[in-house]
């Protein structure tokens, strides 16, 4: 799985939908109308994120690897 950091998760879910709530921190809390999932992703400047974290956000948003590109 290719790396991604928080900047581009965040804009990825944002085009599948998902609106940014409120930033905790450096924490982007993200919501998507009729769902009560909310997805906090760590936006650390340009870190890549853990292979772990980004799989289980992706699954909380209901991608898949494939809608990353």
């Amino acid at each position: 799985m290719k790396q991604f950091s928080g900047k581009e998760l965040a804009r990825i879910v944002e085009r599948h939908g998902w609106n940014l709530l409120r930033v905790h921190g450096s924490h982007h809390i993200y919501g998507k109308p009729g769902s009560e999932v909310r997805l906090s992703i760590p936006v650390h400047s340009n870190q890549p994120l853990k292979r772990g974290l980004l799989a289980h956000l992706l699954k909380l948003a209901g991608l898949e690897e494939r809608d990353l590109e």
